[in-house]
């Protein structure tokens, strides 16, 4: 039996939310990535579930059947960081990774301390380039 994705995108406030973050940097930060975010994608944020600001969305079908719908890129201000999505994951990316600064990383989560710990053009293109792969992976 298929199991329903939790995170959704919906219709609850994103100002509400990154309003809600409790350290003022760490809600500088999300407002500062929500722009950056909003200018490379040309979309609007949206919540997807209760927790991530999400750009864009493409629909994607397994081999095994389970499809649904995600966020092209999107992030979450998190207590121990600010994580960022970006779906396309990062070995693609060597040379960025090198030039970007101080971060930690999932499979396909940039997890920073502060924004100030990247370099913000670096940041953006990394960005950018995972967002043109995920569309070019699921064209719309």
């Amino acid at each position: 039996m298929a199991t329903e994705l939790k995170t959704k995108k919906n219709d609850a406030s994103v100002t509400q939310f990154l309003e809600a973050v409790e350290n003022e940097d760490g809600r500088s930060d999300s407002y500062e990535v929500l722009k950056i975010m909003e200018e490379i994608t040309g979309e609007p944020a949206k919540m997807w579930g209760a927790t991530i600001v999400g750009f864009g969305s493409y629909h994607y079908v397994y081999a095994s059947g389970k499809e649904g719908d995600w966020m092209v890129t999107g992030f979450s201000p998190r207590k121990q960081a600010l994580t960022l999505h970006i779906m396309a994951g990062f070995d693609r990316y060597d040379e960025l990774m090198a030039q970007l600064g101080k971060f930690t990383t999932g499979k396909s989560c940039l997890y920073l301390k502060r924004l100030s710990d990247v370099d913000e053009s670096v940041l953006r293109e990394l960005i950018t380039a995972s967002c043109e792969h995920t569309k070019t992976l699921y064209p719309v």
